[in-house]
């Protein structure tokens, strides 16, 4: 028996093996049909099939514009923000409390309207001392006239009757009563500028109760309130840095819009040029002018700030709104123009055109001024003309097409 079992071992190998042969050469067998397929796959894309038949749906159909005449122009936009045409803070000339204020933030005010009243105690004293003091000055002047009537009176006969009667009159009298009348016509002119003076000083006083009331030097709207009843405000024209406005008051019916012009462009500024205006904001765009320029460059900045007015009566634009400001930078004027779609790329552009027969003919162009979608046509082409737009792959010069006019969007230029 034991002699036996190294037999037995070979013979289960044997077995083993013959299990796995039919696998090996099943899969050896799939292999080679695959590659015999391939082969022949190859071999049929490398043969040319058979002739296509004709194109019978007739000539192809291409998009076309007409070349117009038109005015080209390139621009650059710019920022821009609103400002009221005037803004001021409302001072008071005198200082005084707040004993009345009838204004408040967004009330519209007219020019001269009353905003507030101040009380200033000492400045009623001053102007009752100031009338005391004027009708003292009234009498003085009036007893120095009476004075100096007097003293003209007594000069006078005396002169008369020494004209008269040479020797009855001594000269000695009439140089002491024409010193007097001189004496009293001094003392009369004295007395008149002491009530000049005084009457200025009641005039002064009285100016100065008027400041008392504080109103509007512009037509406008309040966008700032200070104080409130009071409240000590001191005198806008004192040496106080610290002294406390009443109101800020902004002119809302005409607005500036400023913008930064940069240095580049400033040679093309000037007064009147028309430009288009955006307001984001309320979606609205229009048309303004230049009215002003600082004509200096900011060296921080290397721009130039310019204005245009807007008016805005119904107060829809409000201060600090932002706006785009389109620059106009160049200008041709009645130019032949195709889209930019229609050109061909390179230095020599190419255009085709659909003839009058319906064929279609390749035109070499010259260009002039471009902008972001058009491009002005000097030679190669007439107004009227079908230019195709679009793709041009798969044209061909002599081929028929038929037109299909398009209409293409505008895009607006923007630097």
């Amino acid at each position: 028996m034991k002699e036996q079992e190294p037999e037995a071992a070979p013979a289960a190998t044997l077995a083993r093996k013959r299990r796995r042969l039919p696998r090996f050469s099943k899969i050896t067998i799939l292999v080679i049909v695959l590659l015999v397929i391939g082969i022949g796959s190859r071999r049929l894309l490398s043969e040319p099939g058979p002739a296509q038949p004709p194109n019978l749906t007739g000539p192809k159909t291409v998009a076309v514009v007409k070349a117009v005449g038109k005015t080209l122009e390139t621009a650059t936009t710019l920022q821009a923000e609103f400002d009221p045409y005037q803004d001021i803070l409302v001072h008071a000339k005198v200082s005084g409390y707040v004993s009345m204020i009838r204004v408040d933030i967004g009330d519209r005010v007219k020019q001269g309207e009353l905003l507030a009243t101040l009380e200033v105690p000492e400045l009623q004293d001053n102007i009752n001392k100031a009338k005391a003091g004027l009708s003292a000055m009234e009498q003085e002047v009036a007893s120095a006239q009476a004075d100096y009537d007097n003293q003209h009176q007594i000069y006078q006969r005396l002169e008369d009757v020494a004209k008269a009667h040479p020797n009855l009159v001594a000269q000695q009298d009439l140089d002491t009563a024409n010193s007097k009348e001189v004496a009293a016509l001094g003392a009369l002119g004295a007395a008149e500028q002491h009530r000049q003076q005084a009457r200025a000083e009641l005039e002064r006083l009285n100016t100065l109760a008027e400041y008392e009331k504080i109103t509007a030097p512009f037509d406008g709207i309040i966008t700032k309130r200070f104080a409130d009843l009071g409240s000590l405000i001191q005198a806008g024209t004192s040496s106080d840095t610290q002294a406390l406005p009443l109101v800020e008051l902004a002119q809302d019916d005409l607005l500036r819009i400023r913008f930064p012009v940069p240095e580049a462009e400033t040679p093309l500024i000037e007064n009147g040029l028309q430009v288009r205006v955006t307001v984001p904001a309320l979606n609205e765009t229009f048309v303004g002018k230049i009215v002003r320029f600082a004509w200096a460059i900011s060296r921080s900045t290397r721009t130039m700030t310019t204005e245009v007015d807007v008016k805005n009566p119904h107060g829809r634009i409000k201060a600090g709104m932002y706006a785009a400001v389109k620059l106009p930078l160049s200008q041709a004027k009645n130019v032949l123009v195709v889209p930019l779609q229609a050109l061909s790329l390179g230095d020599k552009p190419s255009v085709f055109v659909l003839s009058k027969d319906g064929k279609l003919e390749e035109r070499f162009v010259k260009t002039g001024l471009r902008t972001a979608t058009e491009a002005e046509v000097t030679d190669g082409l007439s107004e009227g003309d079908l230019v195709v737009v679009g793709n041009r792959s798969g044209l061909l010069a002599g081929e028929k097409a038929e037109p299909k006019l398009v209409a293409l969007p505008t895009i607006s230029e923007e630097g």
